[in-house]
């Protein structure tokens, strides 16, 4: 090997440095803790909670199929496996390659070409088998920075799929809440569907008594049909939300029907939901996550684009044998060697590689913009959702008194009018307060259950999976 070849080989062997910036965690803002009103504890520590503290088999069973099966969640899975191929083949970029050539000729060349090399054949045979190495001289870190930005595009489709995996995962449980508080939502409507029927009862025995009007039998039979009504669009909601949840867990909208149609209570207590500092947040979301590593992608990028400015070494060898005769191969007199150094600089180009420079800076800086957004968007999210979970709390809890309070005036109401002290109107106005309280009850319990959720999917609560 000649000597400043060979010394060019051990200056890449040395080489370190890589040209362009090296990426840093830019600062951003941090506060000590969250404003709203949260129960103490370590969120990763009791995170199984969210699963197992409703005590329901079958909602851990639709998350366990919606991990596993759901397809956008599957699609994204795939797209980290390219990403993870492509660093592969960005760090092999880094070793020498080596390659197998092998060839056979035969050849008749012309009256011309005999005279003209004086060989007068008519006819020849050429074999041929070769290795030919070839390796980048690294010199200036072009690959590496190329291996950084592959390494950093992993990390943040790795990201991307958790936080997938937390949005499906908090539709597939909120879907399953939603659902269960339509189906009692439709209990309800069929109580006050029954309580309208008892209500014309009463006043049809009135009416019989002589002690009624016609107008009170109408304005009964009218408020009977109104109760009814409501059933038709409950049933249609039910029905679409459990097409929601088959979809969701990876199945034909039809295919939990049998399944999800048995009705089930919402849950009657919450579990407690635990919230750590603002810095364990924000270091535990994949969104955050992700938007950091697509910024260090892009600063590798700026490294990539300012190698341009320099000189690439490229270092070949090659190795063969090149005979007359198949049997001749691979014998010393056919041995054929060679060591080559190629030097491609496109200094000629330095406006484009300026241009090419200046449009990854502007990318990285758009990206840091990114970042400091989803930071602060995080921030937002969190206090936003721990305020309306705690104050959705408080709403329900004086719906349900309400819902006590109506039921008894319906049951005075009803001791008035068959004593003939108020007029039926006043009774429907009982019956209506208290249809109108149980329904407002049970969405505002339908809605704690979802808002729980919508809170550890803020904090990127979601069970860790296999890949």
């Amino acid at each position: 090997m000649p000597k400043f070849i060979a010394n060019l080989f051990a200056l890449a062997l040395l080489a370190g440095c890589a040209v362009g910036p090296d990426y840093s965690r830019p600062p951003t803002p941090q506060p000590a803790e969250f404003n709203a009103t949260h129960t103490s504890g370590s969120f990763e520590e009791t995170e199984a909670v969210f699963w197992q503290g409703f005590e329901d088999p079958l909602l851990e069973s639709l998350i366990r199929e919606t991990l596993f099966a759901n397809q956008s969640l599957l699609s994204t899975m795939a797209r980290y496996w390219r990403a993870s191929a492509l660093l592969d083949g960005a760090r092999r970029d880094q070793l020498p390659s080596v390659t197998a050539e092998a060839a056979a000729t035969e050849a008749w060349p012309s009256a011309l070409e005999r005279a003209t090399t004086g060989a007068n054949l008519e006819r020849f045979e050429t074999y041929q088998g070769n290795l030919v190495a070839s390796w980048e001289l690294d010199l200036f870190g072009r690959l590496r920075r190329i291996s950084e930005a592959r390494q950093a595009d992993l990390a943040a489709q790795e990201a991307d799929l958790q936080a997938l995996r937390v949005a499906m995962v908090g539709q597939t449980a909120s879907s399953y809440f939603l659902l269960r508080g339509l189906q009692t939502q439709h209990r309800i409507a069929e109580q006050n569907v029954a309580l309208r029927e008892d209500s014309l009862a009463i006043v049809n025995a009135r009416v019989g008594a002589g002690r009624g009007t016609e107008f009170d039998r109408v304005r009964a039979r009218a408020q009977l049909q109104r109760a009814r009504a409501e059933l038709p669009l409950l049933e249609a909601d039910i029905q679409t939300t459990m097409h929601r949840i088959a979809v969701l867990t990876g199945q034909e909208p039809t295919a939990l029907i049998a399944e999800l149609s048995k009705a089930q209570p919402l849950p009657a207590v919450m579990p407690a939901i635990p919230v750590d500092s603002p810095a364990d947040v924000l270091r535990r979301r994949p969104d955050i996550i992700a938007a950091e590593q697509r910024l260090a992608a892009a600063t590798a990028r700026v490294g990539v684009a300012v190698a341009d400015l320099f000189p690439r070494f490229t270092l070949g060898g090659l190795l063969g044998s090149i005979a007359g005769d198949p049997d001749d191969l691979f014998s010393a007199p056919a041995e054929s060697r060679s060591v080559m150094l190629g030097i491609d600089w496109t200094f000629l180009d330095y406006g484009k590689v300026q241009a090419r420079i200046a449009a990854a800076d502007a990318e990285s800086l758009s990206l840091l913009f990114d970042y400091r957004q989803a930071v602060l968007t995080a921030l937002e999210e969190t206090e936003s959702r721990l305020v309306q979970y705690d104050r959705i709390q408080a709403q329900r809890q004086h719906l349900e008194q309400a819902t006590e309070e109506a039921l008894q005036a319906v049951d005075l109401a009803r001791l008035r009018y068959d004593g003939g002290f108020i007029a039926y109107i006043e009774v429907l106005d009982a019956e209506q307060e208290l249809a109108s309280a149980r329904d407002a009850a049970v969405r505002s319990r339908t809605a704690e259950a979802v808002s729980m959720v919508d809170v550890y999917r803020t904090l990127a609560g979601a069970p860790a999976v296999p890949r």
